[in-house]
């Protein structure tokens, strides 16, 4: 069974055209990489794949259910399933490291904030939480602030969030572009043996090609809004993937509706949503 798959799937942002008939399926248990230059569309399929953008037309459907036609209820069914892991770790800094951890089981617990808040939360719930986060090596740190902690600490503390979760597909969107070459590493390693330990499918965006060699067991390569680009990483040539950053790469560069217009400096071009 295919863990997530993507059909002739187009979202515009006025005229811009950032996702244009993309099709992809991904295996479960499979690790997939995303490439691609800043503006290319990653984080908008990103997005559309957790529903928290809604593309024109096409489907997605992850674990078999249909994230752009769900709505309400059946959204948050399939979100319980979703596990994402953020560049910005989107932590509550003022909490408690165990805290963080013990709302990642909030999806799955009846009664809601009140479960999963520390003084209140069941014993079978803290216990899962601490043992989320001795498996990432942050056990010591619970009574901490996460505001206190280094960003590659923040960041175990949202991978043991993220399998207090539960999920069966993660998305992880630039999760090391915030760390040092070595705390990235670290973390890669760390959220690849945590995956593989529970049988998950993991779905990542990276820019360090490196990475994407060592990590993934597949590459994808995307360019102005299209893949353009999939294949084992073991076929994948250092030459393919330098490609993925040449040329027009963005989807405001390729564009027509946008080619007629000024292009905005570079400033207000890296701030754009399709990045």
């Amino acid at each position: 069974m295919n863990a997530i798959e993507i059909h002739e799937l187009n979202k515009h942002y006025g005229s811009l055209h950032v996702l244009r008939s993309l099709n992809l399926t991904v295996a479960e248990g499979e690790g997939v990489i995303l490439l691609g230059a800043n503006g290319c569309g990653k984080s908008t399929l990103m997005k559309c794949m957790n529903g928290l953008e809604r593309a024109q037309s096409g489907s997605i459907a992850v674990g078999g259910e249909n994230v752009i036609a769900a709505r309400g209820r059946a959204l948050r069914k399939i979100r319980r399933d979703i596990g994402v892991v953020f560049q910005q770790f989107n932590l509550v800094e003022n909490l408690s490291v165990f805290q963080n951890v013990l709302y990642g089981a909030m999806g799955r617990q009846p009664g809601g904030l009140l479960q999963v808040w520390a003084p209140f939360a069941p014993g079978e719930v803290r216990e899962r939480a601490m043992h989320c986060l001795e498996r990432v090596g942050m056990v010591e740190k619970a009574g901490n602030r996460c505001r206190d902690l280094s960003g590659g600490q923040q960041q175990r503390v949202a991978i043991a969030r993220m399998l207090m979760q539960q999920p069966r597909v993660i998305l992880a969107d630039e999760p090391v572009a915030s760390l040092d070459p070595k705390a990235g590493h670290e973390v890669m390693t760390l959220l690849w043996d945590v995956v593989r330990e529970h049988k998950m499918t993991v779905f990542c965006t990276l820019h360090q090609l490196e990475l994407a060699e060592q990590y993934a067991s597949r590459i994808v390569g995307m360019k102005a809004g299209r893949i353009v680009l999939d294949t084992q990483s073991a076929s994948a040539s250092r030459e393919q993937l330098l490609d993925l950053y040449q040329g027009e790469t963005r989807v405001d560069q390729s564009s027509p509706e946008v080619r007629q217009k000024p292009l905005a400096d570079k400033t207000d071009t890296e701030s754009l949503e399709a990045s």
